[in-house]
């Protein structure tokens, strides 16, 4: 990552003009003077650490009603801070057009993310300590700096974890036989540690005994031909791959401007945050003409990932990847060819360093146009007319880096009306190592004395929708058979059934692909042409359930992940499914705080929070890099329009065919 410093007036480095969107992130200038304004205002010493500093979005009434060229709305930044010398935790919001601080205050018993300075302290910490020092060579190693230390979330063990008690993180240890050697193949099982990140120091460490170290190599880079045994440990690579150009010769269909971005009928708007990363705001379809939203604010809320094995080293784990990280800050900067193929406009993501500093990620959001199959197709077998139409999805992504694993965030547009949210799953597996000759069994062997626990992955996504407007109402549709009877004597009928989500208590509802259950979320004010209510649908994918039962000890951590779907009344200051502050916490907070008002939710301003889990027993082809796995959902439109959108997509040119015969194209 590339920083960017601010120099003189904080004030000044602002810039002189002003962004051309209430919903642009912050510029680069614009995070180094709320900094500068805070520190000046609040006499910060160096003691002070920014965690975050973030866009402070007007309110959603005032952005639907500014229009371009209007005077543009109040600049402010969020900014999260952590008074390391007090040991308490501050948010700010910070005027950049007044050049004040607009609000102040301490929030009580909470811990912040793990900082980037944290996180890379952390393994220093504990190479410095002198019994974790013996531990290791206890496991013949001498040479600590082949070891590596993953900085893991301290979870929730008890009251000694409370954040009133301490600032702690649980790091675990791997070593490499090499230099630059896959370290994940060999890890230290049993010896664990934890960390006082304020104190900069090993403040415990358990070593519950000694297991040999794996003795294969795991190793996927080319550099690494051969084994220390001499065993081969990289494959050659395949010969018969040939090269697929994707070209775009009179360049894409999608223009950009800022982070506004118009493709075919579709505009919204791009925006990015440290801790949920890739953000996508006012997402509306151009519809002959008149621009009609769908989706007002839409984000990974929350990623928890806890483990199924109850050994020392791994039965603490089970982290919130945003809310005791943040994948904003741990984003990939993308690469042409490799992680995006085509015409790519990328976008950088700026984030902020501890002393409040600009840090620009760059090519952090990447953002193209693929090819996805067919859109419609008949044959009319009588006359032997053919029609088809090739379908076109414009991809927004970002990928992060959470230690051993990568995620990458993908929204699909298609030029049907169909909104996707994708995650894919790579990297490497956490590792846990066995004695020779056992089998695990709350994992999988993967390589001798090498096995990767069991384990799950929970995304929630936070959907502020505007289906047609702010008025909403949510719909569980379930089909159910009809009763026998003498309108159906055949018992062959089947029809579909409505429940209506009337309040938050009602709104917390499981999948059910028995009944091929989906919700719509419909605009009661706004009426079809066949006389029914607007609606986009949520179509569930693949999912899950907590393999953990409610009296786990830190269930109540993730209280999001009882329900597949909730719906909440908007308010701006709930946008995290685990509460905003998960590190260190017992539990309780987020969704299940949220909906305990059991508000109202028909005909009025909705949040759907959709969780989906993926359900990871490991196999051995997950070692020694993972290959890409995925789930998600789509957002599909169910009567917004009148008939298929995509009617109106021209046929493919023989030239784009690739073939001689012209007649074989469409």
């Amino acid at each position: 990552m590339t920083t960017i410093t601010a120099t003189g007036d904080p004030a000044e480095a602002i810039g002189p003009t002003r962004p051309a969107h209430p919903l642009e992130p912050l510029s680069a200038p614009e995070i180094a003077a709320a900094a500068g304004l805070l520190r000046e205002a609040r006499g910060l010493t160096d003691a002070a650490r920014f965690v975050f500093v973030t866009l402070h979005e007007p309110p959603k009434s005032d952005v639907l009603a500014w229009q371009p060229g209007e005077p543009p709305l109040p600049r402010e930044a969020f900014v999260l801070l952590y008074e390391r010398g007090e040991r308490r935790t501050y948010e700010a919001v910070v005027s950049l057009t007044a050049r004040e601080v607009v609000s102040w205050r301490h929030i009580e018993g909470v811990q912040p993310p793990i900082m980037d300075e944290e996180f890379n302290a952390c393994e220093d910490i504990v190479r410095d300590d002198p019994r974790w020092q013996e531990a290791m060579r206890r496991r013949g190693v001498e040479d600590f700096s082949l070891t590596m230390v993953d900085p893991w979330a301290a979870s929730w063990t008890g009251p000694q974890d409370a954040p009133t008690a301490r600032r702690i993180a649980r790091p675990l240890t791997w070593v490499r036989s090499a230099p630059g050697e896959h370290g994940y193949a060999r890890p230290v099982e049993g010896l664990v540690v934890v960390v006082d990140l304020d104190e900069r120091k090993v403040v415990e460490v358990e070593d519950h005994g000694v297991v040999p170290f794996p003795p294969r190599p795991g190793n996927y880079e080319p550099e690494f031909q051969f084994a220390p045994d001499n065993v081969p440990a990289f494959p050659a690579y395949r010969d018969d791959v040939r090269p697929i150009e994707i070209t775009q010769p009179e360049g894409p269909s999608f223009s950009v401007d800022g982070h506004e971005v118009r493709w075919q009928k579709w505009r919204l708007r791009i925006g990015f945050t440290p801790r949920e990363g890739l953000v996508l705001h006012q997402v509306g379809y151009d519809d002959r003409g008149t621009l009609r939203p769908v989706l007002y604010r839409a984000s990974l809320s929350e990623m928890y990932v806890p483990y199924g094995d109850p050994a020392p080293t791994h039965r603490f784990k089970n982290v919130f990847d945003q809310g005791e990280y943040g994948v904003g800050w741990l984003a990939n900067s993308l690469t042409l060819g490799c992680d995006c193929v085509g015409h790519i406009q990328y976008f950088d993501g700026v984030v902020n360093d501890q002393d409040g500093a600009p840090v620009t990620i760059p090519n952090a959001v990447c953002m193209h146009e693929e090819d996805a199959g067919i859109a419609w197709k008949h044959t009319d077998f009588r006359t032997g007319a053919v029609q088809v139409r090739r379908r076109r999805r414009l991809v927004i992504s970002m990928i992060a880096t959470v230690g051993n694993y990568e995620y990458g965030y993908f929204w699909y547009l298609y030029n049907d009306g169909t909104i996707e949210y994708e995650v894919k799953l790579t990297g490497v597996i956490s590792t846990g190592a066995l004695p020779p000759g056992e089998k695990p069994r709350h994992g999988t062997l993967v390589a001798p004395g090498l096995y990767g626990p069991h384990h799950q992955h929970f995304f929630c996504v936070r959907l502020d929708m505007s289906v047609d407007g702010p008025a909403n109402t949510v719909v569980e549709i379930d089909s159910v058979a009809s009763p026998p009877g003498p309108e159906n004597p055949h018992n062959n009928a089947w029809e579909t059934r409505r429940t209506v989500l009337a309040h938050e208590s009602a709104a917390q509802r499981q999948i059910d692909p028995l009944k091929a259950r989906y919700w719509k979320i419909e605009n009661p004010q706004k009426l079809s042409g066949l006389g029914e209510p607007v609606a986009y649908t949520l179509m569930p994918g693949g999912n899950t359930v907590p393999m953990y039962p409610p009296e786990a000890l830190f269930a109540p951590r993730a209280g999001f992940t009882a329900s597949h779907l909730w719906v909440t009344a908007y308010d701006p200051a709930e946008r995290y499914a685990a509460g905003d502050y998960p590190n260190q916490h017992p539990g309780g907070e987020g969704l299940p705080a949220y909906a305990a008002a059991d508000r109202p939710l028909e005909d009025t301003d909705v949040v759907v929070w959709y969780t989906f889990g993926a359900h990871h027993v490991v196999r051995p082809e997950d070692w020694p890099v993972m290959p890409v796995s995925t789930i998600g959902f789509m957002l599909k439109p169910s009567g917004f329009f009148d008939g298929n959108p995509a009617l109106d997509l021209p046929p493919s040119q023989s030239a784009h065919c690739h073939t001689d015969d012209a007649a074989a194209c469409c």
